[in-house]
């Protein structure tokens, strides 16, 4: 996403949190839970906590690669450009906080934790991982527990469900770990000027950033048939 007219504080907000994968990610996460056999209120309740826990990682992100962003140039990020203040977008992690912790816990108390624990493996990932050879991990942890998020979810607090299958969680993080790759490719240029050596840059400076491409795509899209043929056939639940 590419702009360059300045907006207001609530248009900058909104844009400021990675709009494009914040929906992905509450869509594809909310489209599961129905499938896997949850009620409408019950996958209203998924999208809520997905949301909110996503809004927050989005905004964390662009709070913390401010200088990096104003460095390099970045015509897409709100808070690089200085139409909204740090400041706000760190009241508005704040506010999301306060309620990504009761939405979480709202499916389930040990869905809740997973939850939670996707969030902050995401939060580490923003703050110092994604800097490193380590930035595949918070990808691997926080998409390897949804399944358990979704297995354990129930409408309300207490204990729903059952664990979900190994098969399934080790998939989820193995296809983390795939889109972790995907994503960092488009800006590799800029994590090289700026010093973010995570593991995509480190590799694709060996191999070349158009080969690294193609098996990252070939890889996420082996592991995205994978988990498709698992709940066919394993299923979510043990």
């Amino acid at each position: 996403m590419r702009f360059r007219k300045q907006r207001g504080p609530a248009l900058s907000l909104a844009l400021a949190c990675h709009p494009v994968p914040t929906a992905a990610m509450t869509v594809a996460v909310t489209g599961a839970a129905a499938l896997s056999g949850r009620s409408g209120p019950e996958c209203l309740l998924v999208a809520a906590a997905v949301l909110t826990g996503q809004l927050t990682i989005g905004w964390i992100n662009d709070v913390v690669d401010r200088e990096r962003d104003r460095r390099v140039g970045r015509p897409d990020k709100p808070v690089a450009l200085g139409w909204v203040e740090p400041g706000t977008v760190t009241f508005a992690v704040a506010v999301a906080v306060l309620l990504v912790i009761p939405l979480s816990l709202s499916n389930g108390t040990a869905a809740g934790l997973a939850h939670l624990a996707a969030v902050l493996a995401a939060w580490l990932y923003d703050l110092y991982l994604k800097q490193t050879v380590l930035s595949w991990l918070p990808f691997a942890v926080g998409f390897g527990l949804v399944p358990a998020f979704l297995s354990y979810g129930g409408l309300g607090g207490g204990l729903h469900g059952a664990p979900p299958t190994l098969t399934m969680t080790a998939l989820a993080a193995l296809l983390g770990v795939g889109l972790h790759f995907l994503a960092a490719l488009p800006d590799l240029v800029e994590d090289n000027e700026t010093g973010v050596r995570n593991l995509p840059l480190r590799i694709a400076l060996r191999t070349g950033a158009p080969r690294l491409l193609w098996i990252s795509t070939a890889y996420t899209a082996v592991v995205a048939v994978a988990i498709v043929i698992a709940a066919l056939t394993v299923g979510l639940r043990r």
